[in-house]
């Protein structure tokens, strides 16, 4: 009971922080730190979860096979497609990142 009144705290002092926050300059130097720390941010985020979704992919095709070695034409196909998805989506968002700069 006492974590949930903590919890509740916390979210409505988060929830009320946007309201009194100052107002954002306009100008060249308004934003010129934040755009390439939030793309920069991006892109990272983007590669490691490629990277994890690329990983549990080879993980659970190898497992396959090992599993059905007379499977592994069938699978192959799917695996591949799998994979340039999952780099498709790390690739688009890498160009998103470049457009925010």
């Amino acid at each position: 009971m006492k974590n949930n009144k903590l919890i509740l705290t916390a979210m409505a002092l988060l929830a009320a922080s946007p309201a009194l926050a100052e107002e954002v300059a306009t100008g060249a130097a308004a934003g010129s730190i934040y755009k390439p720390l939030g793309a920069g941010l991006a892109i990272g985020i983007a590669a490691i979860g490629g990277t994890l979704g690329q990983g549990k992919a080879v993980a659970a095709a190898m497992d396959g096979i090992s599993r059905n070695p007379s499977a592994a034409g069938k699978m192959f196909i799917n695996y591949i497609l799998g994979l340039a998805l999952i780099e498709s989506l790390v690739l688009l968002a890498w160009l998103t990142a470049g457009k925010m700069v």
